[in-house]
């Protein structure tokens, strides 16, 4: 960290839910948190707004057929306008950064994630993929350089402080909650007839396209457990997933003595972004508060993984292990695209990445590489069938 008190942060994918909320945290602490560097993939409308008014000293868009129309939007500051993937990841890596925000979707948040390791960053997570698709490879990383990754999700916000000033060896297991999504209570005949729309409209938590649509699936249930399963070190089979409609508490810990820690608060990303980038120290805040009358009636019940087979995929997946939850991964991507521009149906997602995980070779110790060319194919074999 620099020796100053403000914290320079880098925010990967600023245009996207998560980055936009975490621009708000940053505007409550202006003296202690500036924006050195925003990213986004295309919109560079958003882009130059969030510039101008921030200043950072860098921009990039990952499109650069879009480089001219951001460079001319912001030619009267002296903001560094940079384009391109590789972009990206060397910027994320400049000196003055303090933390950085990987708030990217999908594949795309894992090469710069690596790039800020090497230059040991503390890394605020909330890029699931990175984990779901390289754990072993960047829990390694992470070990070799040491660089911090708080995350962000949260579950694994909850859990992460939950776990503040507990031994590892006391965990007994670790409870994911989730939401349920918008089709919690429907039957396998109804799941055959949802809509996009449908889809999108999450009971509790505002979130881009691409989360929306893993939670309604529960496939973001499933990332959740294969992040967790390398955030903190935990076997798959000690990490079980509770759905609770009401998401007031985030996650739990059960420990060997039979007690149980949680977290609570309202349902507000902005809360454990807050916590991110001011650990160990929580930062004061205005945000509503939870009440007692909110958390008079608290539910939970079992995952269904019949009706959403893609959680029990993914419980498979990390099982085989190797290269296997990048094929998840990539397979998923590419059926979420195709479910939201309307060319398959909901159901046609589990029974596509099904079929494309059949098809992909164990690779058990996969490499970089390895899981670039994994990422590939499992794509394209996920295209062909659409």
């Amino acid at each position: 960290m620099n020796n100053k008190e403000i914290k320079y942060i880098a925010i990967l994918g600023s245009t996207g839910s998560i980055g936009t909320q975490t621009l708000d945290v940053v505007s409550e602490y202006p003296d202690r948190l500036k924006p050195y560097l925003l990213t986004a993939n295309r919109n560079v409308d958003l882009l130059a707004k969030q510039a101008r008014k921030y200043r950072p000293a860098k921009v990039v868009i990952a499109d650069s057929s879009r480089w001219k129309e951001l460079k001319d939007a912001l030619a009267d500051l002296p903001i560094e306008v940079l384009s391109g993937s590789r972009a990206i990841a060397e910027a994320c890596a400049d000196a003055p950064i303090d933390i950085v925000v990987t708030a990217m979707v999908g594949y795309s948040g894992l090469e710069p994630t690596m790039s800020a390791i090497r230059a040991g960053k503390t890394i605020a997570l909330a890029n699931k993929e990175t984990l779901v698709v390289a754990g072993e490879l960047i829990t390694g990383m992470l070990a070799e350089s040491g660089a911090r990754l708080i995350p962000v999700d949260s579950e694994h916000s909850a859990i992460f402080q939950c776990l503040v000033g507990e031994e590892p060896e006391s965990i007994e297991q670790l409870i994911l909650t989730a939401s349920g999504g918008p089709f919690r209570t429907f039957s396998a005949e109804q799941l055959l007839k949802v809509t996009v729309a449908d889809a999108l409209r999450h009971p509790n938590w505002n979130m881009g396209v691409k989360v929306t649509i893993d939670s309604a699936s529960m496939m973001n249930k499933g990332f959740e457990m294969i992040e967790a399963r390398w955030l903190f070190g935990i076997e798959p089979e000690r990490i079980s997933i509770m759905v609770h409609p009401q998401s007031i508490v985030h996650s739990m810990v059960e420990f060997r003595d039979g007690s149980i820690k949680a977290q609570l608060g309202l349902p507000d990303m902005r809360l454990p972004i807050r916590y991110a980038l001011n650990y160990p120290q929580r930062l004061p805040s205005t945000c509503d508060r939870l009440t007692v009358a909110r958390m008079s009636q608290l539910t939970f019940e079992e995952a269904d993984r019949t009706r959403f087979p893609l959680l029990a995929m993914a419980f498979e997946a990390i099982h085989q292990g190797g290269n296997m939850p990048c094929a998840l991964n990539a397979a998923n991507e590419v059926t979420v695209a195709a479910f939201v521009d309307g060319r398959i149906g909901f159901m046609d997602m589990p029974r596509i990445v099904e079929q494309s995980l059949s098809r992909c070779p164990l690779i058990e110790k996969p490499g970089y590489t390895d899981l670039v060319e994994t990422n590939n194919e499992i794509k394209n074999i996920a295209l062909s069938m659409i």
